[in-house]
């Protein structure tokens, strides 16, 4: 039974040549799509490989000198090439957070700059709205001045107004008393003299 589980497997996955990348991409994205509910794996940024410390104590010191082995020197190389390895990463870490340290002050100053730039333009625009509040409250207040003075001479003008049309009135009756009727130089009708 297990045979035949076996061939059916077989039988399923058919042999598939690749003839170039393109055939590559395509398999491996056919895989992916065969279960779309399971993750892909994505695999983490590699971290830097930090050497590793270097031997506390250092029982034979290789050189020139007489009495080295042959094989010494080649295990001399090493210890120098790992050294010198983690010297360099020493230094570029130190410059990095150095780098790092540089860019996050620039940074600071930055928004520093930034937020004491905006702050005066808001003092700025604060300042203009309260000129212009005062300035409307102001003629507000002066238009509400104006109106109760209008009303005012309004009211005294219309006063005026009364005298001055009854004073006219007053005048025309007079001249209308004066004047004659048919006046012509101051003789009524008759042609006579209105004095006599």
């Amino acid at each position: 039974m297990a045979s035949k589980a076996k061939t059916s497997d077989t039988e399923n996955k058919s042999v598939v040549v690749l003839k170039g990348a393109t055939d590559l991409q395509r398999l491996k994205l056919e895989k992916l799509m065969k279960n779309p509910n399971k993750e892909a794996f994505i695999p983490e940024k590699s971290k830097t490989k930090e050497p590793r410390a270097p031997h506390e104590f250092i029982r034979n010191v290789w050189g020139s000198s007489a009495g080295a082995g042959s094989g010494d020197f080649h295990v001399y190389r090493g210890v120098r090439r790992r050294e010198y390895a983690r010297q360099k990463f020493i230094d570029e870490m130190a410059e990095k957070t150095g780098k790092d340290e540089e860019y996050l002050k620039k940074v600071e100053q930055n928004q520093k700059a930034a937020e004491e730039r905006t702050a005066k333009k808001r003092a700025k625009r604060n300042k203009k709205k309260q000129k212009l509040k005062a300035k409307k409250s102001k003629t507000s207040a002066d238009q509400n001045k104006n109106e109760e003075n209008d009303d005012t001479e309004e009211s005294e003008d219309s006063d005026e107004e009364k005298v001055e049309e009854n004073t006219e009135s007053d005048k025309g009756q007079t001249c209308d008393k004066v004047q004659l009727p048919t006046g012509q130089g101051g003789q009524d009708g008759n042609g006579e003299d209105e004095d006599r």
